[in-house]
């Protein structure tokens, strides 16, 4: 038997390696995929759209905020891997009376390297994760950030209302790293904002995120009416807020954003 800490403080108790792991957020869920626990993983939720074989073929166990606890009790796993954001407490509550869950609680890429490690060492993959986070260290390393002259951003997750991101935010830890600054920052968590606080906070840069809320160029069309001086353009979510092995991609797609608007 051999205790393990999650990043919310608590202990679990695994009693051997998990051979029946069930994930309820995608960018961890991807990081097992990355890590070859192919046949280990037994279950995900319908979000976990990466890897998209797993994603047709693994038993899908409902959202990430719907979970279908009578199906977990049915493939009986020996760990779930979780995230305090990301779930709803009185579910994972409820999943905790009868099995080993792991809670992740990640604000910034430096909790994205411990909840790696820590999942790379209950799963009994810590050379691949060692190698995986290395590589993601050395990518983010040769970014460059020091030739912008675009600086100032808002980055929004939402609409009707919109919807922006404080600095205690994992998002806001990725402008950080592509070299932008959040004009946002002295707020908290997922707040929501209006056109005229935007209009009064003058960013030079307005990024439309592709999820939770999936922005279009009709959005951008809508925006630039009210927002003229700022240049305002699409980008992946995903290479902003997850959190796991898709963070190898980050650094590269920095770049090529940095590119656009330099």
């Amino acid at each position: 038997m051999q205790d393990f800490i999650d990043q919310t403080g608590r202990t679990i108790q695994l009693h051997k390696t998990p051979r029946r792991i069930i994930s309820l957020v995608p960018s961890q869920t991807e990081l097992l995929f990355d890590l070859g626990l192919d046949t280990e993983v037994i279950g995900l939720t319908k979000f976990c759209v990466h890897p998209s074989e797993w994603f047709r073929r693994k038993k899908r166990i409902g959202g990430t905020k719907d979970i279908k606890v009578n199906i977990i009790q049915e493939l009986q796993p020996d760990l779930i891997i979780a995230n305090k954001e990301e779930n709803v407490k009185e579910q994972i509550e409820e999943l905790e009376k009868h099995f080993p869950v792991w809670i992740s609680d990640i604000n910034n890429l430096n909790d994205a390297y411990e909840m790696m490690t820590q999942v790379g060492r209950m799963v009994n993959k810590e050379e691949a994760t060692d190698k995986l986070i290395g590589e993601i260290k050395n990518n983010f390393a040769e970014l460059q950030t020091d030739q912008l002259t675009i600086k100032t951003c808002c980055y929004l997750i939402w609409q009707n209302p919109y919807m922006t991101i404080g600095s205690d935010t994992f998002i806001h830890s990725m402008i950080e790293k592509a070299g932008l600054i959040n004009c946002c920052a002295g707020k908290k968590r997922y707040p929501t904002i209006s056109i005229e606080e935007i209009q009064g906070l003058n960013p030079q840069l307005i990024l439309l995120s592709s999820e939770p809320y999936p922005f279009k160029q009709k959005h951008i069309d809508e925006l630039q009416k009210e927002l003229p001086a700022a240049k305002i353009i699409l980008v992946d979510g995903e290479l902003f807020s997850w959190y796991g092995s898709r963070l190898l991609k980050s650094p590269a797609y920095f770049k090529k954003l940095q590119e656009e608007i330099r």
